[in-house]
């Protein structure tokens, strides 16, 4: 077989199996990668690189190492539910830098941050002052959670004795110019209740990208020509 031809074939073959690899893995976040996790990545994206390119390189083999890698990260995956030692040891721990509104410079040098990193993190929660943080934990996922020292902290309705409706998910009516039949049914409308809104609107349901109801009530409609409305 031609080299060029083989190449190709062995990168197609490579791209579907780390497709496959990538949904049995899971849906977590590049940032929200273990330790180990982030390993087996780099390891089974080099050996699937070397397979695609080296027509020498033998498939069979390489890729049982793929499928081994796999396997030991959907293993160790599996013991770290059911078992919070292990978890912690392959995720890491959080840790605290802030407590009682004083920073914990000797946790901040076992994680190996400055100052300058803290301060960075908080300044990227909107929080410019760390004399405004009453508690601040880096997690094992490397983001920072801040709670704010209550002076500082936006007031919540219940504590002003607000009952307020709750709020649900908007429900999505139109979608790229196509009404969605089954959720105007589940929302207790139907289409000529929708078309009238629209025709009150001179607006056809073509011009339409998202049309999405709100729990208040209210509808917002996304057109094409890059403009929202909203209607009671």
């Amino acid at each position: 077989m031609v080299d060029w031809i083989e190449i190709i074939l062995r990168s197609l073959f490579i791209l579907v199996g780390l497709f496959i690899i990538t949904k049995l893995l899971g849906k977590k976040q590049l940032s929200k990668l273990s330790y180990f996790e982030y390993i087996v990545g780099i390891i089974i994206g080099d050996i699937a690189g070397s397979l695609s390119m080296d027509v020498e390189a033998s498939l069979f083999h390489g890729v049982t190492s793929i499928l081994i890698w796999t396997l030991i990260s959907v293993f160790l995956s599996y013991i770290s539910m059911k078992n919070k030692k292990v978890r912690d040891f392959v995720e890491g721990k959080a840790r605290v830098f802030i407590k009682d509104g004083k920073i914990l410079e000797e946790n901040l040098k076992k994680e190996r941050f400055t100052t300058d990193e803290l301060l960075e993190m908080l300044r990227k929660k909107s929080v410019f002052s760390a004399s405004e943080v009453e508690f601040a934990l880096l997690e094992a996922d490397g983001e920072l959670s801040v709670l704010l020292k209550r002076d500082y902290r936006t007031i919540k309705p219940a504590e002003l004795w607000l009952h307020l409706p709750r709020d649900k998910e908007p429900k999505t009516l139109i979608m790229d110019g196509e009404i969605i039949k089954e959720v105007l049914t589940e929302v207790g409308h139907n289409e000529a209740w929708l078309k009238k809104i629209l025709s009150d609107k001179h607006v056809q349901i073509d011009d339409i990208f998202l049309a999405q109801l709100h729990s208040d009530g209210k509808l917002t409609l996304d057109y094409y020509e890059d403009g929202m409305l909203e209607v009671e």
